[in-house]
C-alpha cells in the first residue's frame, strides 16, 4: 500500500500538533510485514520516564550541527517565544572525529553526565549486550572526510544507519531514528536506507533545519494550489547549500494539487549558462528576482549585477533546473555570498503576482535554525511519528545526487526515472518558528560561547 493510500490528507493536526500514526514506504511504494516488534508495542510503565537518548555524530566542536542540535536537548530553549524543555536525556554518545583543541563532546559529557563510548553499537547498548536507548539521532556533519569524484563529501551517513540497524535487528526492536540532513551522497544507498526503514518499520525522520524557519513576510501555499513555476534561492556553498535550498522548495511545492509526484529531469549549470537559461525561458529570472527580495530593505533590480555589499565582489553564481512528473518546473539559484540567504517565490495559476518569502534564520547566523529542528525531532521520539515525511528528504537526497552528476559530467541533462515517486505531505507548521522568539533572543545579544541555547535563562 502506498503512503498516499494510507494518509487521508484532510486529517490535519490536533490541535496539541499531534498525528495519526502513518508507517514509512519505500520508494516503490511497498510496505513489507514488519520483521522486528516497533517499540510502541511494548508494554510501557505506569509511572511517566524520561527517554533516554544516543546520539551517534561526526564531530562535536564549536558551531557544528552536533552542537547546536544537541544543546536544545542538555538545556532549556526557545520555541515560538516559550520556553521549552525537552523532557529527555542524552546518556550515550560515539564521536567519529575529536578534533585537536576543538572539541566539546569530552566536557559537555562530565558536564551532563552522559557517556562517550568507543562503538556505534556500544552507544545504543550503553555498555550491555542490546539496545537501551528510546531514540537514537544520527549527526552526520563536519568533520575531516574526503571527496568524491564529484568534490561532494563522503560523510559516513550510510555507515551510521548499518551500524545503528544492526544493533535494532540483534535486540529485536526499533526505536525512533533521526538522520540529520541528506540520507548520503549516494542514491542507491538513500534508496537502501529507506527500505530497510519499511522492512522494519522504524520511526524515521531526516532533514534540514531552514524549512521550519519563520518566514518572512508569512506565505503559506493552500493545499491544492497549483503553481506553474517556483524558485528557491540561497548564496552558499554548492552541494552542501543546494541541500537546504532543495528541502525549502519541496517543502513548499509539495503542498500542490495531487501532492508530490516525482522527478522527470535535472540539470545544474554554472556562469553565463545560467543567465543565457534564462533568457531562453528555461528558468524565470523574474521570479527570481521576487525571491531575492523578499523581506529585504532594498530593491535588486538586476541579478546579473547583484553583488554582496558586505565585499563588493562578483560570486560564482550556479542554477538546478528541475522538471517534475506533474509539470512544474522549478530552480534552485545560487547567487551572491553569505550563509544565511534563504528565499523562495512561486507563481500559482491564475494568480498574476507572484508570491515570495524569506526563510528568516534569527540571530547569530544559522544557530538558531535548530531550536525548531530539535523541537520537531522531540515530537518525533514522543509520537513515533515524523512531523513531515522522510520521503521528502529522500526524494531531495535523488534530486541533489543528479546535480552532482550533471556537474560532474559537463551540465548534461539527466534524466530522473528512479525519482518517480510521490508522497502526501503534512502540515508541519506546530513545528515553525513563527517569530516570537526573535522579540526575546535579538540580533544584540552575544552569541553564547559553549552548550547555551541563549536568552534569558528560565528559572529551575
Amino acid at each position: 500500500m502506498s503512503l498516499t493510500d494510507q494518509m487521508d490528507r484532510r486529517r490535519w493536526l490536533s490541535a496539541a500538533g499531534m498525528y495519526s500514526a502513518a508507517g514509512i514506504c519505500s520508494a516503490a511504494g511497498i510496505c513489507s510485514a514488519a520483521a522486528l516488534r516497533p517499540s510502541a508495542s511494548a508494554p510501557r510503565d505506569t509511572a511517566p520516564r524520561r527517554p533516554r537518548i544516543a546520539a551517534v555524530v561526526t564531530a562535536f566542536n564549536y558551531r557544528s550541527h552536533a552542537h547546536v542540535i544537541l544543546e536544545n536537548f542538555l538545556e532549556p530553549y526557545y520555541f515560538n517565544g516559550q520556553v521549552t524543555e525537552s523532557g529527555m536525556d542524552v546518556v550515550s554518545l560515539y564521536v567519529d572525529q575529536f578534533p585537536a583543541g576543538a572539541d566539546m563532546s569530552r566536557d559537555a559529557a562530565r558536564k551532563y553526565g552522559f557517556t562517550i563510548y568507543p562503538t556505534i553499537a556500544e552507544a545504543l547498548q550503553c555498555g550491555g549486550s542490546e539496545l537501551a536507548v528510546d531514540a537514537v539521532l544520527s549527526i552526520g556533519e563536519h568533520g575531516d572526510y574526503p571527496l568524491d569524484e564529484r568534490g561532494v563529501k563522503m560523510y559516513p551517513r550510510k555507515r551510521f544507519f548499518d551500524e545503528i540497524v544492526e544493533v535494532f535487528r540483534r535486540s529485536g526492536r526499533v526505536v525512533p531514528l533521526f538522520n540529520d540532513k541528506h540520507l548520503s551522497y549516494r542514491w542507491d544507498w538513500s534508496a537502501e536506507m529507506m527500505q530497510v526503514v519499511s522492512e522494519l518499520k522504524i520511526p524515521f525522520m531526516a532533514g534540514s533545519s531552514v524549512p521550519l524557519a519563520q518566514r518572512r513576510p508569512m506565505l503559506e501555499l493552500p493545499f491544492g494550489c497549483v503553481p506553474r513555476e517556483a524558485v528557491s534561492l540561497h548564496s552558499g556553498p554548492v552541494e552542501v547549500y543546494d541541500f537546504h535550498a532543495l528541502e525549502v522548495l519541496q517543502s513548499m511545492v509539495e503542498s500542490r494539487r495531487g501532492g508530490e509526484t516525482g522527478v522527470v529531469e535535472i540539470q545544474q549549470l554554472e556562469g553565463d549558462a545560467v543567465w543565457q537559461a534564462a533568457a531562453e525561458g528555461r528558468w524565470n529570472m523574474e521570479l527570481a528576482r521576487a525571491a531575492m527580495n523578499a523581506d529585504e530593505k532594498q530593491d535588486v533590480a538586476n541579478l546579473q549585477d547583484f553583488v554582496e555589499p558586505a565585499d563588493g565582489m562578483r560570486h560564482p553564481v550556479h542554477a538546478i533546473l528541475i522538471r517534475y512528473r506533474d509539470g512544474l518546473r522549478a530552480t534552485v539559484l545560487r547567487i551572491g555570498n553569505t550563509s544565511i540567504r534563504w528565499k523562495f517565490a512561486c507563481q500559482l495559476e491564475g494568480s498574476a503576482q507572484p508570491l515570495a518569502a524569506a526563510f528568516h534564520v534569527g540571530p547569530w547566523q544559522n544557530r538558531n535554525l535548530f531550536k525548531a529542528l530539535s523541537h520537531a525531532i522531540q515530537q518525533h521520539i514522543r509520537e513515533k511519528n515524523a512531523p513531515y515525511p522522510a520521503e521528502r528528504t529522500h526524494l531531495v537526497t535523488g534530486m541533489l545526487a543528479a546535480a552532482m552528476d550533471s556537474r560532474f559530467e559537463n551540465h548534461r541533462l539527466v534524466e530522473t526515472p528512479q525519482l518517480n515517486f510521490g508522497y502526501e505531505p503534512r502540515d508541519f507548521r506546530a513545528m515553525r518558528e513563527m517569530g516570537a522568539t526573535w522579540k526575546i533572543i535579538t540580533e544584540d545579544q552575544p552569541q553564547p560561547p559553549g552548550i547555551e541555547p541563549g536568552g534569558p535563562r528560565p528559572s529551575r
